[in-house]
């Protein structure tokens, strides 16, 4: 197979979301996977190359880029090494050859900002810009799947508990994403050195969202606010989560109500070919999660 595209984290909602659109235009993708099981074997069945590497590791990383063109990269949110992973990315892509990165970075990326995973995201994205890649900055407002990790509590009390006050923002939908960086990926030139804000179609606040879960779903949910130390406390009872996820959790709600996801436009429309998803429609897809 003559692979083109390196597709990072393609077992997880975007890196997936990527993978499976490139693989719809019929274009070769390697997807390069922490782990070997049933949703990588999948997309290998659906005819991308799989390889298993650690982002962490410069030889892996490097192994992987082999004979690629471009180039898609996530790290995850819930612990730390991005910094370090970017720039072993970046090291990779120089040294095989690379010719465009599009990086999923965050719109809340910032130098001053009380999050270090936002601002660790900034750094990552200046590393790139001078590593002398061609690369496309991502920059999405707060994922859509938000409310599937409320999806048990909504399914069972009927409320779900955020710490975003009254805080407004347009949802995307991951899956939004991955059609925008597909369409990149498979035509880069035109992007290269842009930084694209992506937002879904309509600002919410929460009182808003719980009033379309309650019209999807034909039940009254409830949203309830609560402040970010009693919702990390929530979140450390229910998982194992690193300090650095509970930092970031901590900070996001803060700079939430601060306003400074909040924005519009119609770049997901522009660049991936079809309107973005509406809450409305994301719960409809997902609907067997809150029931």
């Amino acid at each position: 197979m003559n692979t083109n595209i390196l597709v990072t984290g393609a077992t997880g909602y975007t890196g997936g979301s990527v993978a499976r659109n490139l693989l719809e235009k019929k274009i070769p993708v390697r997807v390069m996977v922490r782990q070997l099981d049933q949703r990588s074997a999948a997309l290998g069945e659906m005819g991308a190359e799989v390889v298993k590497g650690d982002l962490l590791s410069l030889d892996e990383v490097s192994e992987a880029m082999n004979g690629i063109s471009s180039a898609f990269f996530v790290f995850p949110n819930d612990k730390p090494g991005i910094v370090e992973a970017t720039a072993y990315f970046a090291q990779a892509a120089v040294e095989n050859g690379v010719g465009h990165i599009v990086n999923l970075s965050q719109f809340g990326a910032h130098r001053h900002v009380r999050s270090h995973g936002a601002q660790n995201h900034w750094v990552a994205e200046r590393l790139l810009e001078r590593s002398g890649l061609a690369v496309t900055q991502l920059r999405p407002t707060l994922f859509a799947e938000w409310f599937m990790y409320q999806a048990g509590v909504i399914k069972t009390q009927n409320r779900f508990f955020l710490p975003f006050g009254d805080a407004r923002f347009a949802p995307i939908a991951t899956e939004d994403i991955g059609r925008v960086a597909a369409s990149i990926l498979a035509d880069p030139v035109p992007h290269a050195g842009k930084s694209y804000d992506l937002f879904g179609p309509v600002i919410l606040d929460m009182k808003q969202v719980a009033e379309i879960f309650s019209a999807t779903l034909g039940r009254t949910i409830t949203y309830v606010p609560i402040d970010s130390e009693t919702f990390v406390a929530n979140v450390k009872r229910a998982k194992d989560a690193h300090p650095y996820l509970l930092q970031h959790l901590a900070s996001l709600g803060r700079d939430l109500q601060e306003g400074r996801p909040a924005g519009m436009n119609d770049l997901v429309e522009r660049l991936g070919g079809q309107k973005p998803m509406s809450m409305a429609e994301y719960i409809r897809k997902n609907r067997s999660a809150f029931e």
